[in-house]
Parts: C-alpha cells; structure tokens; sequence
C-alpha cells in the first residue's frame, strides 16, 4: 500500500465556480483519487478555498461588505456544488483559517531564516483609482519577447516567460481597463535563482509527465528572477517578521499563501480525522509518499515552480544551503498534473462576458455524472477543447442513455422478467469466454491509464468493454431462447457479469450511477462513497500579526471512503441473488437542447 497525496487546486472564493474550472481540477483529481482508492493505496486528498488577494477586496468594496463576508458567502457555494459534484475530498477547508495561517507563517519564517526571503525595492502597480495595488495576474498587456498581445503581468502564457507588469507594453487593469501608475515599494522576495540548480535536478527527473506540463514547466527555469513573495494590501496573512508584522499595510502575496494550502490542510486533515495529528507525514515525510497536484494550465507555473522552489528553500536545498523548519524535510511533487482550457464557442468561459455555465446549475438540471462523463470524455486532458451543448447533448443520449444506460435497462430487465435473480450459468461457448477474458483483461488496462493520469483513454477503454457487451447481446439474442433455458440463463449471467465489470471501471468517473449500477445487481452498502458537509471550528492556534481571523465555525467536504465496498477487481456475481426491475440510470436528452441550451445557459 502506498500513500497518495492528491492536491487538488484552489478556487477562488469570488464567485460561484464554473464548468471550466472543475474540468481542471475537480473532476480529474476525483477520477484518480476514487481510482486510488479502489486498489488499495492510503490516499489524502486535499483542497479548499482561496480567499485572500485583491480580487476578493475589489468585489467586496462594490458590494459594500468585508472580505471576509463575501468570502464565507462563496465558501459555502463552492462547498455545496463540489460536493454534489462527488469530489471525494478527506478534507476541503479554506484558507482563512488560524491553522492555515501558523502554518503559511511557520514556511514563511523558516524560508527567511534559511536565506531565500531577501528584501528589495520594487515598482508595484497602483491602480489610481483605489490606490490598492494590483495584482501581477490582474494586469494584462503586450508581451516585451514575443509580442503576445494578452500576456500577465506574472508570465507570457504564449513563450512561457516571467514578467513584471512593469515588463509588458501597454499595461492595463484587467479589474477597470485603466491603465496602472508605478510607485517604489520594499518587499521581500523569493530568491529563486539562488533555488534554480536544485529546481533543475528535481524537474529533469520527472520524466513521466504530461509533455505539454513539463515542457513548459522546464522552459521556465530559462529565466528565473527574483519573486516577491509580499504584497501592499490589508487582506491577507500577516508577515511573521520584526518590523512588518505589524503594518497593516504589508500582506503575504496570496499565491504563497495559497499553495501552502496543501500543506495546511494535510495537518488540519490530520488532527480532525486522521486519528493522530502527525498523520499528514506519512503523506509529506515518507520518501516512498507519493504527490499528485491537478490544476488547469494556467496554474502551472506556481506548482512546477513557485511552490517546489518554497519547499527547497524550506528544506534547505539551495545554494545557500539551510535546515528544515519544526515541521521536518517536505517531499516534492512526484507529478503536476496539469489539463487545458475547457472552452465554450472557442473563447474562455468568463463571467464578464456571459460564457459561463455555473456547476450548481448545470447539477441541478442534468445531474453530476453526466458533467463527469463530458469532461472525461471530451474535455481538455491534453488539448483545450470546446463545450456545446450540441456536443454534450450527443454524448449523453447516445454513450451514456443509450450504449450504458440501455445495456444496463434491459439485461437486468430480462433477467429480472426471465429468472427474478441472477440466473446460474451453464456450459460457456466460446462467444461467452471471449466477451468475459475481454471484460476482465479491460482491469488491467483501465487501471494502468488511470495511474498515468490519462484519464480519457481510461474511459475510452471501459465504454469499449460496454460496447462489446452491447455486441454480445445482439449476437446471442437472449430474448429468442426462451426455448433453451439453460443457455439463456448462460448468456444473461455473461452479460451480468460484465455489465457489473463496467460498472466497477467506471466507477471512479462516475460514481453515483455505478451506485445504481451496484444496487440494480443485488448489492447492499455503499459501493462509492460520497462527500459529506459537516460543520467545524477553527483551532486557536497562535498567529502573529495585524489581521488574524477570530475562532469560528465554517463548513468543510469530507468522508468516510474506506469502508465503501469499490475495489479495483472483477467481483463474480452471485446467482440467486434477486432482481428488481431496474430505474433507467440516465435520461434522454430532447435533441432541441443540443440547438437552444437550456434557458438558463448564456446565448453564444
């Protein structure tokens, strides 16, 4: 058994989250924990909501509330459509907590203390009609090497560089459009050049990963500065240094904090559920622990390289050598699993523009597997790929209602009508041994992809299996053998057992109707478990500082997926055990849709 870290990426509580971004990094990393789980390795996996920065101070000022009420507003959203969704968190917390902030604190300190915190005075972007500083993501412009015309202020996402916002051609704020004013500021800085030779031998090892993740993650180490790692802003955690920590005017930069999340949440994971609060070493501490972060593309760069960099400072592993912090040496990602934009009529879905479809809505209509199953099988693993309703309408009424659903409707309909049970099976014919040593052989290759990440041949490979039995079925004409009980009952035995085969491989992509699935065959108890909401208090841990936030209650995601019945294997089906008439697992869509939407969807 092996430990497997999932990180799943942070969404950002400014808002309700969209089919977008759950396709990089909600879906894929509950396929492959789901799938971990099903072999039997300990997984944790880990996530929750990011709720500092400008962007969350800018919303709050237009509606006239706190940072703080507007993020546990959108907190609560985001728990509520992730956990319809079925992602299988262990833990989904948030980052305004006290937990999460000595933690932030406690890298922070010892990446200073270690020598790769230096201080320096910079031009920061000012926007001259609030007088807040902007965030580098949040200024757009014309890139000064490749000329891309929507480079940020942090990096070109067409050459792979790091800027400055400074750096780009006509700056403007992607908040109001206006263009930013350059003030001198001190800040401390992340000094990544003196990390670039230890970045390089950690990065040049992870040979496995997606190509389009690692080569972009190796072009970055071309033309490493220094990162400031503080911003000029009084939302965020506070700096734990003599002489900043109390100005209320000075904030950890929020993607320092963010990515600490991981980390932060492991321990809080830890001392809620884990049974022992050092439970998260076995996941960070172990060498033979293995790490997973999932992420859309536009996220890399802080996960190949900011965070690992924080994590070799805080271990000591740079040029300027250092010891770890009170927390001991922290593993580095085994793999950052990145995928591209899921996009809708070829632009980004954006809310300012009116192309987005919310998570919570697109649930309520259509249910959560059928959005699992789209963004498996047709979303953005590799390349950015575009939703349309048309597209989508098309997939579920002819793979999932009438390839899986109708497979699953009417072999348990004529088993059910026929023998009331799953019937005994007699002497097998070679039709029959071919479609099983098929379905049973499918384990191995489903399974080896999913452990690679490659999550839409996985599917690909299981609906294959779903296919083959619809063939079977067609061929063998069970409903004409009403003549020849013994082979009838042979040949819906057959389809039964792959039929609960598929089930099992489709389970980590679709895990409420495999339920179903599960149940319709006989079966009793949860076969894959599903995320609950339970409510929390925050710890009263010390946190130094202007800005702490007070003990207090929020919801968390998680659950109890060890005792579902799920494993990776083919579970023979037992004859006699009884049948119900089974309740179609997926409906039709009126290919109406497909032109229109529903009436709810943006008009693009």
């Amino acid at each position: 058994m092996s430990s497997i870290l999932t990180a799943v990426a942070w969404p950002y509580t400014n808002g309700p989250r969209h089919i977008g971004h759950v396709s990089g990094f909600g879906v894929p990393s509950d396929v492959f924990a789901r799938y971990q789980r099903m072999i039997g390795n300990d997984v944790l996996m880990v996530s929750g909501t990011d709720e500092h920065g400008t962007p969350i101070l800018v919303l709050a000022d237009a509606e006239g509330v706190k940072p703080q009420k507007l993020a546990d507003r959108y907190n609560r959203v985001i728990v509520e459509d992730l956990q319809q969704l079925g992602v299988s968190y262990d833990l989904f917390t948030r980052t305004t907590t006290r937990n999460h902030y000595a933690v932030v604190q406690e890298l922070f300190r010892t990446v200073e203390r270690n020598g790769y915190m230096v201080p320096k005075t910079t031009m920061s972007a000012i926007s001259p009609s609030t007088g807040r500083t902007l965030p580098d993501r949040y200024i757009e412009g014309t890139c000064p090497i490749c000329g891309y015309g929507a480079a940020r202020g942090d990096q070109c996402d067409n050459c792979g560089n790091q800027l400055d916002p400074i750096d780009l051609i006509n700056p403007k704020s992607r908040i109001n459009g206006e263009t930013p004013s350059f003030v001198e500021s001190e800040h401390l800085f992340l000094d990544l050049p003196a990390l670039a030779e230890a970045l390089g031998e950690w990065l040049n090892t992870r040979t496995d990963w997606r190509p389009n993740v690692l080569k972009f993650s190796l072009n970055l180490l071309a033309d490493l500065k220094p990162r400031a790692m503080t911003r000029d802003i009084d939302w965020g955690i506070p700096v734990p240094l003599d002489g900043w920590r109390d100005r209320g005017d000075k904030k950890l930069y929020v993607w320092f904090d963010a990515v600490v999340g991981y980390l932060s949440a492991s321990i809080e994971w830890a001392r809620r559920y884990g049974g022992d609060p050092d439970a998260w070493r076995r996941f960070w501490s172990d060498e033979q622990a293995r790490q997973y972060y999932f992420m859309g593309k536009d996220n890399i760069t802080f996960h190949s390289q900011i965070w690992p960099a924080e994590l070799l400072a805080y271990n000591g592993l740079g040029s300027r050598g250092g010891s770890p912090g009170s927390l001991g040496a922290l593993n580095l990602p085994t793999e950052v699993v990145s995928s591209e934009f899921l996009t809708m009529s070829g632009s980004k879905f954006s809310t300012s523009r009116n192309t987005v479809i919310y998570v919570g809505d697109f649930i309520r209509e259509f249910g959560p597997d059928a959005l699992r199953y789209f963004i498996v099988a047709a979303g953005p693993e590799n390349q950015d790929s575009d939703f349309t309703w048309d597209e989508f309408v098309r997939r579920n009424n002819f793979e999932l209602a009438n390839e899986w659903g109708n497979l699953v409707n009417r072999t348990v309909s004529m088993a059910h009508k026929n023998f009331g049970e799953i019937p005994t099976p007699g002497t097998r014919t070679e039709l029959d041994t071919t479609l099983l040593k098929a379905s049973e052989a499918a384990f191995a290759t489903v399974g080896d992809l999913l452990g690679r990440s490659r999550f839409k041949q996985a599917m690909a490979e299981a609906m294959r299996v779903v296919g083959l039995a619809n063939k079977y079925i067609s061929d063998a004409e069970p409903w004409k053998l009403g003549g020849d009980p013994e082979r009838q009952s042979t040949v819906l035995h057959t389809a039964l057992q792959v039929v609960d085969d598929a089930k099992t491989m489709l389970t980590p992509f679709l895990p409420h109707s495999s339920q179903g699935v599960f149940e319709a065959l006989g079966g009793q108890g949860v076969w894959a478990a599903q995320p609950e909401i339970q409510e929390v208090t925050d710890f009263d841990d010390d946190v130094e500082g202007v800005g702490a936030p007070p003990v207090r209650r929020y919801p968390v995601i998680t659950g109890d997926y060890r005792h579902q019945l799920a494993v990776w294997a083919r579970r023979d089906i037992v004859p006699g055990t009884p049948l119900s008439k089974p309740v179609p697992l997926f409906a039709k869509l009126d290919p109406v849709l497909g032109e229109t939407g529903p009436s709810w969807a943006p008009i693009v």
